[in-house]
């Protein structure tokens, strides 16, 4: 009894210890910083005027009608119900920061005028400006941040999985929220912290025009307030929405603002055919249109509005320069039949990739071949250096593959290379313990013949999908496409209902706490998480954990090339392709600075109507 009272004791003094130091820590005087970035140094003092790619002599008005594939039925902008209206999140909401678009991960002042935290960054305290106000007047409050901060996590699984290792948000000052952590020296953070849409806590708790109380839980068609530039001035549920920049926005004049918000309206109509939604671009129904197929790019823009200039066309590399693609048929390992890798790697075996880009999109894609595709995260070769080292670390979770083989995708694109292809592919279900009758692939052991329902959420993708069914068929498995509309798309990706699906991923040159998100073991049950493929792994959940705390940068892109490596080798997803610039044609009364920021287009914000001052 005495040996228990005595660990007791111990445990209540370490404790006592910790929130001593804890506090000591915080007595301390407070370096506020009015940005902050996750790699090197800022670019920007504290004071500086504006950012350098706007044109602060940008013209304010006019209309700039946009178009989106799908629907909505929610402008809620933290739910992870329903279908959420696009703009709504980023035209009519603030954030505590604002990302600056030629730097990589920083953040400057937005809601929050300043921010600190201590050397080990227990703990992040954002100071808010005294003069951010709602669109009813009333001031932004820390109340308000700690409302948001708290429903986005109980409300949306995303977030509560992205913000996991933030334990609590408290009111520690007039105008100060502090956001604590249950781990240190988790340098990035402070910076995502600024990214949350933060919302009216007042409004949300009060009642609508019926009377109704309104609930922050729920899907609602009811324009909902912000502090942002942008209010929603009228809608069409379901088909448009009109939003109008507000004379009376708080932070119109703040350095991180200026040349921006130039559109008088921002108007979104909502198709659900990708054709329509072209037709009505050429018609000038729309006034701005990203291309993403390169067939359609080629063969779609011979009519007089491109002929006479009208219509301006550009493939810009600034939105890629700063991010890793990875496009994928998705397996889904919760699912039993795609649980043996030799299955996965089989399904790659019969994807042909080099005759979709010649027959389908003119040559103009790259085979995928890294989760961080396009950048210096992504691993090639045999690991070395301390790559190497941090893989023999893990040497009993990991395949051994990753030591002796260089990942590749399987190479096709005429008759032998695909005969081949598809024979391995067999080879690869037999010794998984399939095999042919009556030209089906058959579990030897169930009986059940193999099949694989692809889900996808628009008729335009069914071209690119087509050519890999056929191959799929042609080694007995009972392979179909299955399109849906947006909102059953939606749902069943949020409940992991599915076979296959066409994914993607985009990450950032400073990978952190979203990888677990992506394919960490405490995402796999979690819906609406965007581990869509299943992935549970031990060896690489500790890579993960590794690249959070990773102390410099080397490290950081050492662990990321492992992490890369293992994942490729495991065989979780077909690659598919992406193209190294963004196709985007545009109606010639939309005017941009010369110079974009350079990881961006930069659009809408910095862009501006022609017609404004008409």
């Amino acid at each position: 009894m005495q040996a228990a009272s005595g660990k007791i004791v111990f445990t209540i003094a370490l404790s006592l210890a910790a929130a001593s130091g804890a506090r000591a820590q915080e007595a301390k005087e407070p370096v506020w910083r009015t940005g902050i970035s996750t790699i090197g140094e800022l670019k920007r003092p504290g004071d500086f005027d504006r950012f350098d790619y706007v044109n602060p002599d940008a013209p304010k008005g006019g209309e700039l009608k946009l178009s989106e594939t799908g629907t909505f039925d929610t402008f809620n902008p933290i739910l992870s119900k329903g279908e959420a209206a696009t703009g709504v999140t980023s035209l009519v909401f603030d954030t505590l920061l604002k990302s600056a678009d030629d730097e990589i991960t920083a953040s400057y002042g937005l809601l929050a005028e300043a921010v600190s935290y201590p050397d080990d960054i227990a703990y992040a305290t954002f100071r808010l400006r005294p003069e951010a106000t709602w669109a009813d007047g009333q001031p932004v409050t820390p109340e308000d941040v700690i409302f948001s901060f708290d429903k986005s996590k109980e409300h949306n699984p995303l977030l509560a999985n992205y913000y996991r290792h933030v334990i609590s948000a408290e009111k520690t000052g007039e105008r100060d929220v502090t956001f604590r952590f249950d781990e240190k020296n988790n340098q990035e953070l402070p910076n995502i912290l600024g990214q949350f849409p933060i919302v009216p806590k007042h409004w949300w708790e009060g009642t609508d025009a019926k009377g109704n109380k309104r609930d922050i839980g729920r899907t609602t068609l009811e324009p909902v307030m912000g502090s942002g530039p942008y209010r929603i001035a009228s809608f069409q549920a379901g088909g448009s929405i009109r939003f109008e920049r507000r004379d009376d926005y708080w932070a119109k004049d703040l350095n991180v603002n200026v040349g921006q918000n130039n559109f008088g309206v921002i108007s979104y109509t909502f198709f659900g055919d990708r054709n329509v939604e072209f037709e009505a671009f050429r018609a000038g129904n729309v006034d701005f249109y990203r291309d993403n197929s390169s067939s359609h790019w080629m063969t779609a823009y011979d009519f007089p509005a491109v002929k006479d200039g009208r219509i301006v066309r550009e493939e810009i590399e600034n939105p890629l320069r700063a991010v890793g693609i990875m496009q994928a048929f998705v397996p889904n390992l919760r699912r039993e039949r795609f649980k043996d890798q030799r299955v996965r790697e089989a399904l790659n075996y019969a994807y042909d990739f080099e005759s979709l880009n010649k027959n389908l999109a003119y040559g103009r894609l790259n085979r995928i071949d890294s989760y961080f595709w396009g950048t210096e995260l992504a691993s090639s070769g045999l690991p070395e250096g301390r790559e190497k080292e941090i893989l023999e670390e893990l040497k009993d979770k990991v395949p051994p593959a990753v030591f002796t083989t260089p990942y590749t995708n399987p190479v096709a694109g005429d008759p032998q290379k695909t005969r081949e292809n598809l024979r391995k592919a067999m080879m690869l279900f037999k010794e998984a313990g399939y095999e042919l009758k009556n030209r089906k692939m058959t579990n030897v052991k169930t009986g059940e013949p193999f099949g694989i329902e692809i889900l996808l959420s628009n008729p335009s993708q069914e071209r690119t999908v087509l050519p890999y069914v056929k191959s799929l068929t042609d080694i007995g498995i009972d392979a179909r496409i299955r399109t849906v509309d947006a909102s059953q798309y939606t749902n069943r990706v949020r409940a992991f209902d599915y076979d296959m699906i066409y994914g993607i991923w985009a990450q950032t040159l400073v990978p952190g706490n979203e990888q677990s998100d992506y394919w960490g073991s405490a995402s796999v049950d979690q819906q609406g998480s965007k581990n869509y493929a299943g992935i549970a792994d031990p060896a690489i959940d500790e890579l993960i954990r590794r690249i959070v705390f990773a102390p410099n940068r080397a490290e950081l892109v050492a662990t990321t090339h492992a992490l890369d490596r293992v994942l490729l080798a495991h065989h979780f997803l077909v690659p598919m392709f992406y193209s190294k610039s963004q196709q985007v044609a545009y109606w010639n009364h939309l005017a941009r600075p010369a110079e974009l920021p350079y990881y961006s287009l930069g659009f809408p914000d910095v862009w501006w109507s022609k017609n404004a001052a008409k």
